[in-house]
């Protein structure tokens, strides 16, 4: 039997965007067993609850991630509405599912640039992010933000599109689509993509529901789960089904994302053709008192805001589950028994957000 030793790898490491910690037990090349250590990012933003307006905190909750801000800022936001019974403006619904659209392309987009990375892949990584950037153009050219937009109200949203600017971004959709179609088509097909991925970090179907594993990582494993699917806010009207693939490796994870990208331009384009006219906003008068939980789909996966007041203007309680918290166990699972160099790779595949996760 080789003798074993522990090697670590993170918290800073060239292919990690962000600071996780692993014990690696390795017996020769091969890991026995990964052991998680997090804490490094703690902010204490669940804490600031206690000190600010219910209506001020919409633009911490934003700040919970510096990527997929946007629907957290809207999880929140309609936390808080079902305590106090609001009903929103159905536009504005239909807006903040546009904006999610987007955040979710440019956070799938971050992330297929920085998993070619991972792999040598210098082109690939720059063809996404250069892609990216025209989703970056438009979050900024309607909210006045490219990463955070700070549009989320309590009671709706604080910039409407005219149409023209729909009409605008529709034009745009087919030069995105062909983008993402050549995108998707080099992670399918590329030798080496293939090399890293195929039959890498397996992810059973069993094990990816017992573990608990949420967003394209249960989804390249078989199982069609998508908060989406619930219905919350717009999506009752729109057309949509999850990708999900079998394979249950590294590939399959890695090809949600992309495919992911085509379902998102075709809610878009669902949301657009059907939005009505109306209000975006509504006054929202005292304050709340009771608790509840908001779902919803991240990109990373389902995300939950429990937000819990006593009708007084700083809540009570502010709890947030993110989905890289939920994917860890599965990540463990995926690392045993791989090759050390497969690691980094596989690591990337749950899209880890370990700022996101420790607030």
């Amino acid at each position: 039997m080789s003798k074993q030793i522990i090697v670590p790898f993170g918290p800073q490491h060239p292919v990690l965007p962000e600071p996780i910690h692993l014990d690696l037990v390795l017996e020769d090349e091969r890991v026995v067993e990964a052991i998680p250590s997090i804490g490094y990012v703690h902010r204490g933003l669940e804490k600031l609850v206690e000190k600010r307006d219910y209506k001020d905190y919409v633009f911490i909750s934003e700040r919970i991630c510096g990527i997929c801000s946007f629907i957290h800022g809207a999880t929140y936001c309609q936390g808080v509405e079902q305590i106090m019974g609001i009903e929103i403006p159905r536009r504005a619904e239909f807006l903040r599912a546009i904006w999610s659209e987007y955040s979710r392309m440019h956070s799938h987009l971050l992330w297929l640039g920085c998993f070619a990375d991972s792999m040598g892949y210098e082109n690939l990584f720059m063809n996404c992010w250069k892609v990216r950037e025209k989703i970056l153009d438009v979050l900024e050219r309607t909210t006045g933000g490219r990463v955070i937009q700070g549009v989320n109200r309590v009671g709706g949203v604080s910039r409407d599109m005219d149409a023209a600017e729909l009409k605008r971004i529709e034009s745009e959709i087919p030069g995105l689509r062909a983008d993402f179609t050549e995108l998707t088509r080099i992670f399918d097909e590329d030798l080496t993509v293939q090399t890293r991925t195929k039959g890498i970090g397996m992810l059973p179907k069993d094990k990816a529901w017992n573990l608990g594993a949420v967003g394209p990582v249960i989804r390249g494993s078989g199982h069609a789960i998508d908060a989406r699917s619930t219905g919350y806010g717009a999506y009752d009207e729109l057309d949509f089904n999850p990708v999900v693939r079998d394979e249950a490796d590294c590939h399959a994870r890695c090809l949600v994302r992309a495919e992911e990208l085509f379902t998102s331009l075709d809610l878009i384009e669902n949301a657009i053709d059907r939005i009505p006219a109306g209000e975006i906003l509504v006054p929202v008068k005292g304050n709340p008192s009771g608790e509840y939980y908001a779902r919803a789909e991240q990109p990373r996966g389902e995300v939950i805001h429990y937000v819990k007041a006593n009708g007084k203007k700083n809540l009570l309680r502010h709890r947030v589950r993110t989905p890289t918290l939920a994917n860890v166990p599965a990540l463990v699972h995926m690392l045993a028994g791989c090759e050390l160099a497969d690691v980094p790779v596989i690591v990337l595949t749950i899209d880890p957000c370990i700022g996101c996760m420790e607030r």
